[in-house]
C-alpha cells in the first residue's frame, strides 16, 4: 500500500522536484544575489523560494500546452558566488558559470536582483550573437547611474544596449511605470526600441492583448531573444515580496498570457529575479514567480516539439 504525503515533502528542494542537472535540455539555475538593490535586500534567498512553491505544480502538465517538463529540466541548483565582492567581480563569475550552461543548455535562472542580468546577456552574446531582449519590468533600469554607483540593478539595460549585446530596435520594454525623468524613462525607446507601459495595458487581457503581442512579434522577428521578467512587473496585489514595489502593474494572468503566446518567438533564456521572499505574504510572489518559470519552460518545449525537436 502506497503512503500518501504533501506536494511539499520532498527530501530535496529543487525546481518541481526535478533531478539534478546532467544532460536534460533545459536547465533551472539559481542565481543567490542581491548586493545591488537600490531598496529592500532579500531577494538572494528568491531562487530557494521559487522552487519551494514550485512543488505545488505536481506532475507539471500545463492546462495551454498540454505537456509537462518533467523529464526534460534539470535543476542545477546555485552558483556559488563572490557576494562579497565588487559586482563587477560578481557578474564574471556569472557570466563565466552561465556560459558553459548555456553552451549545453536552454538555460532559467532564478534571482536574485535584477544586476544579474548584465553578466547573463554577455554569456548569452557571446554564443547566439546580438540579442533581441524582452524585458518585464516596473522599472525602466536604464539609468546613468545607480544611485550615485556606476552600475547597479537599476542601469543594466542601457549598459547592455551600450555595449551591443542587445539591439534596441529589437528590445521591448513591458509594464513600466515607476518615477523615471525622461532621459532614463524614454531611453529605449529614444534608441529605437518598443515600450509597452502599464498604462498602457489596464484593462487588457486574453484576446484584447493580441494587437500587442502581434507588435510584439513584428518588432522582434526570428533573432535570438532573451527574456527577463522582474517581478515587481506584477502589481504589489500579485507580487508584494519585492524590493521596490510599484502600484499599478500587471496581473499574473496578463503576465501568463504574454508568456504562453509568445512561446514560438526564437527564445534563448530567461530569468526571473527580484523575488524577496522577508516581503512576500501567503507567498504569492513566489507562487506567480514558479507559474512563470514552469509556463516559460513548458511554452518552450512545446515549441521545440513544434519543430520536430
Amino acid at each position: 500500500m502506497s503512503v500518501g504525503h504533501f506536494a511539499y515533502a520532498n527530501s530535496s528542494n529543487r525546481f518541481m522536484a526535478a533531478p539534478a542537472l546532467l544532460d536534460q535540455p533545459f536547465a533551472v539555475v539559481g542565481l543567490p544575489f542581491d548586493g545591488a538593490v537600490s531598496h529592500r535586500p532579500g531577494a538572494r534567498f528568491g531562487p530557494q523560494a521559487i522552487r519551494t512553491a514550485s512543488l505545488m505544480l505536481c506532475d507539471g502538465f500545463h492546462p495551454h500546452f498540454d505537456l509537462s517538463p518533467l523529464g526534460h529540466v534539470g535543476d542545477a541548483g546555485d552558483l556559488l558566488l563572490p557576494n562579497a565582492s565588487p559586482l563587477t567581480q560578481v557578474r564574471a563569475h556569472i557570466t563565466q558559470q552561465t556560459a558553459v550552461l548555456m553552451a549545453r543548455h536552454h538555460c532559467v535562472f532564478l534571482g536574485g536582483d535584477h544586476s544579474v542580468t548584465l553578466a547573463l546577456l554577455r554569456a548569452a552574446h557571446a554564443r547566439f550573437g546580438p540579442l533581441a531582449l524582452l524585458h518585464f519590468d516596473a522599472h525602466c533600469d536604464t539609468w546613468v547611474d545607480h544611485f550615485g554607483e556606476p552600475s547597479g540593478h537599476g542601469t543594466w539595460t542601457r549598459e547592455a544596449v551600450q555595449e551591443g549585446l542587445v539591439s534596441a530596435a529589437h528590445t521591448v520594454q513591458i509594464g513600466l511605470r515607476s518615477a523615471a525623468e525622461r532621459a532614463a524613462r524614454l531611453y529605449v525607446q529614444d534608441q529605437g526600441g518598443l515600450m509597452v507601459t502599464a498604462r498602457q495595458l489596464r484593462g487588457l487581457d486574453g484576446a484584447a492583448l493580441a494587437p500587442v503581442l502581434q507588435e510584439i512579434r513584428q518588432r522582434i522577428g526570428n533573432r535570438p531573444c532573451y527574456l527577463t521578467f522582474d517581478i515587481d512587473c506584477l502589481d504589489p496585489a500579485h507580487a508584494p515580496g519585492t524590493g521596490t514595489p510599484e502600484p499599478g502593474g500587471l496581473s499574473t494572468s496578463q503576465a501568463l498570457t504574454f508568456l504562453e503566446e509568445l512561446s514560438d518567438l526564437n527564445l534563448v533564456g530567461m530569468d526571473c529575479v527580484e523575488v524577496a521572499p522577508a516581503y512576500d505574504h501567503a507567498e504569492l510572489t513566489s507562487n506567480a514567480a514558479a507559474t512563470l518559470v514552469w509556463t516559460y519552460l513548458c511554452g518552450q518545449l512545446a515549441a521545440r516539439h513544434a519543430r520536430g525537436g
